[in-house]
């Protein structure tokens, strides 16, 4: 027997923007909640290789790290979906606080690096994943609470929202790590990601807005985990994989490339232009109006993406990098918006924050394997060669759009989710 219905809002607190529903501390404590999960990996990096003085045993943590997010991501998503945010978000931010805390005692002592990999993978599997437990809450408020006349354009610029938002956490973050470990010490930025999970992963999940998405015994059942393995899915979970690889081998590529050029601190740097342009342009997707559809939005994106990232790899200088920088910028953000809103739509009944959780899983190991490999082939090829990387993830993208325009039209009148159904479910 299905849940019963929830009485529905009245037409005064219908009309109010999403913000009277959230809050206004709402999306502060969210995007502040965010840092911890940005500032991790690059800290855990960061002390692994002042203290122990070997790049290749920080690149091995840090990647220890992102296996633990993507393998625990999922896993936290569907605990979410059964059993309620605050149940998993509280016990789940504490344990990485106090794992962050210890950390720099860990590196200090373990003469084992097999232990060593092993804290790092426990910060990882512990990682607060509050950008998709966000994207799950303001879904369902517009879906209970938003009238639906402007159900689509709050949807719209929610997302666009929660994407600018998740970029500029990880344009921040490390920099705020730069920063302590410049100021202070190597252990500081572990110690303040730590304090934040504390405090402010806590504050996020005992917020009010909490209770918006209800536990499993409180609605109608959920779908089946094999709703989320249609292709219908797995074609936004590819398309997102592409972008992760975009974001970790343009990072890398640059980097060395900048390095070629004698300014290796330069590369982080011109990596926030595009950075800062994406997070603009993902908030500008707001205001596209509703006739330029999702899945065509997506194509012509990618097509920008892709264009931008084949001039990126032939690029030559460095004022004609950061131009292309710029429209890569231009090509990403706006991409990431629209593959985090089509999960929004097509998410499978009561499989919200599983869905965001897989599809930030699926970012989070693209950018450390494309990471990784991108590095390789500069320092034991050529830069030139790394160079084409972006331009590859980009194709991959930029396919995935065409699978996703030519089917999207089958496989969303058979879901028939509105961004209020697939929240409200």
């Amino acid at each position: 027997m299905s849940a019963p219905a929830r009485p529905p809002a009245s037409p005064a607190v219908a009309h109010r923007s999403l913000i009277h529903h959230t809050g206004f501390w709402y999306f502060p404590v969210a995007f502040i909640a965010r840092l911890p999960f940005a500032m991790m990996t690059v800290g855990v990096l960061a002390i692994v290789v002042a203290e122990r003085g070997s790049v290749a045993l920080g690149g091995l943590t840090s990647a220890a790290v992102g296996l633990g997010v993507v393998v625990a991501g999922p896993v936290l998503g569907d605990l979410a979906d059964r059993f309620g945010q605050r149940r998993v978000l509280v016990p789940v931010g504490l344990a990485n606080g106090i794992l962050l805390a210890l950390f720099p005692l860990v590196v200090q002592a373990a003469s084992s690096e097999a232990l060593l990999l092993g804290a790092a993978a426990a910060i990882g599997l512990t990682g607060p994943q509050t950008a998709a437990m966000s994207r799950s809450r303001v879904m369902a408020l517009i879906g209970d609470r938003v009238h639906p006349t402007r159900r689509e354009r709050t949807f719209s610029r929610a997302m666009a929202y929660e994407s600018a938002a998740d970029e500029t956490a990880f344009v921040i973050g490390p920099f705020v790590v730069g920063v302590l470990a410049a100021l202070i010490a190597p252990w500081a930025p572990i110690a303040g990601a730590a304090l934040l999970s504390f405090v402010f992963v806590t504050a996020f999940a005992l917020h009010p807005t909490g209770r918006a998405v209800p536990e499993r015994s409180e609605r109608t059942a959920m779908a089946p985990f094999r709703e989320l393995l249609h292709p219908r899915m797995l074609v936004l979970v590819a398309a997102v994989f592409g972008v992760g690889l975009f974001f970790g081998s343009t990072l890398t590529s640059l980097t060395a490339f900048m390095e070629a050029q004698g300014a290796p601190e330069a590369g982080a740097l011109l990596y926030g232009v595009m950075g800062v342009g994406s997070a603009v342009l993902a908030l500008a997707v707001a205001v596209i109006p509703e006739r330029f559809t999702l899945r065509w939005r997506l194509v012509v994106f990618a097509v920008i993406l892709t264009a931008s990232a084949g001039a990126y790899s032939v690029g030559g200088s460095v004022p004609t990098v950061t131009l292309v920088l710029c429209l890569m910028g231009i090509g990403v953000g706006p991409s990431l918006v629209t593959l985090f809103s089509l999960a929004g739509h097509r998410a499978p009944r009561g499989r919200t924050a599983s869905t965001m959780t897989i599809l930030a899983s699926a970012l989070t190991l693209a950018q450390a394997l494309s990471s990784a490999v991108t590095g390789a082939v500069a320092e034991n090829d050529s830069v030139e060669t790394a160079l084409l990387f972006p331009a590859a993830a980009a194709v991959l993208v930029l396919a995935m759009a065409a699978v996703n325009a030519s089917w999207s039209k089958r496989w969303d009148a058979r879901s028939a989710l509105t961004p209020a159904a697939g929240s409200a479910a």
